[in-house]
């Protein structure tokens, strides 16, 4: 436990102090929080995280350490940790390291013994720009402000490219399962476990880097294309939007979650835009309209599709009818859109739920049937 002294600078002045966790310096990035009670490692190298500062709204983390086989990704992307409580020391048989010593060597600036709940409810006014600041990054507030307001917005910021795999890679089938279909997927944050999933279902996963082109996908002859996860503004995203028209003019089957799902959206025709304060956690309650179950689903984004709620509507770039398929039940966003002329549908939240729930991993299951023709 550290007892250099860290200050958090939020944007509108307001201030907290507390001791340093992980790495001490300077860290700038969008301030938000997530309501999982568990999940920490994942959430810390989700690259959704990319450039964000991230708040745990459980008080106590890092209790069963951090493994090796838990990371979501090759490393750390938050901007920053806020954290009230963190273990003393980690108790777990997977254990490998402390989470402290984590952010520390992988120079992750945190702070820690701060109200978190009182700073929650300021984020859930409206999410801002903040700073960390530890060591000989300390100065007085009024200039840590400034530093603060001359940081990144996240509105208009295209980060896919950032945190994309640079060369492509094959997930096989899983052991024992019969290949049934070849999927390219478009890695724009993609976590760990989503071509695990597929390959648990014989799926033959080929993860490309963001900048392919539709050609590049379609030369690869593919049974279907995924777009995932991934950081920054849809309404930025303007290569891979008209990469997924190239795939849906196709009538390549397509799956898409989070960030995949804003860009189906915006590749039928639809508008995005950024939500107060986002869904980021593991118990977000979302009903899947075609069969009135109400699932609990891991979700973390900020931004969301504007598309009719009720009934079906018509794609305003010219893709057929498109019904909004799941929606979030504490505040009515948008959580899925299904194209009814096309073989495409997708989702906003994150069905391989790493960790967290796995009611929707049927999506997975959904797919497949989709990629055989059996559902349009």
């Amino acid at each position: 436990m550290s007892d250099t002294t860290a200050l958090l600078v939020l944007e509108d002045g307001r201030t907290f102090e507390g001791k340093a966790y992980g790495a001490t310096g300077q860290t700038l990035g969008e301030i938000v929080f997530n309501t999982g009670m568990t999940g920490y490692q994942e959430t810390l190298t989700d690259p959704s995280y990319h450039r964000q500062i991230v708040v745990m709204t459980a008080p106590h983390i890092g209790n069963t350490g951090v493994n090796d086989e838990d990371n979501e990704s090759r490393q750390i992307w938050v901007a920053g940790y806020v954290v009230r409580d963190p273990s003393r020391r980690s108790s777990n048989w997977r254990a490998q390291r402390t989470l402290d010593e984590d952010l520390e060597t992988q120079g992750i600036v945190g702070i820690s013994g701060i109200d978190t709940r009182q700073l929650t409810r300021i984020l859930r006014e409206g999410v801002m720009r903040a700073g960390i600041f530890s060591g000989d990054a300390l100065a007085p507030v009024a200039e840590l402000v400034e530093r603060v307001k001359g940081g990144a917005e996240m509105s208009g910021a295209h980060l896919a490219d950032e945190v994309s795999v640079p060369d492509a890679y094959t997930i096989e089938p899983a052991a024992g399962v019969d290949e049934v279909a070849h999927v390219v997927a478009v890695d724009l944050g993609i976590k760990a476990m989503t071509p695990e999933m597929m390959a648990q279902r014989g799926i033959r996963v080929t993860v490309v880097p963001s900048t392919w082109t539709a050609e590049q996908i379609l030369d690869a002859k593919p049974d279907g294309v995924f777009f995932s996860n991934g950081p920054g503004d849809p309404s930025a995203a303007e290569q891979p939007v008209q990469t997924l028209r190239r795939v849906l003019d196709a009538k390549v089957p397509f799956f898409g979650i989070c960030f995949g799902n804003q860009l189906l959206g915006r590749a039928l025709g639809y508008g995005t835009y950024k939500l107060p304060f986002g869904h980021r956690g593991i118990n977000q309650p979302v009903m899947d309209r075609t069969t009135g179950k109400v699932e609990i689903t891991a979700h973390n984004h900020g931004f969301a599709v504007d598309a009719p709620l009720d009934g079906d509507s018509v794609s305003p770039a010219g893709y057929g009818r498109v019904k909004v398929s799941h929606v979030c039940l504490n505040d009515d966003v948008v959580e899925g859109l299904e194209c009814l002329d096309i073989p495409a549908f997708s989702v906003q939240y994150h069905p391989e739920a790493a960790a967290g729930p796995h009611d929707a991993a049927y999506l997975f299951d959904r797919f497949v049937s989709v990629m055989k023709g059996e559902r349009r």
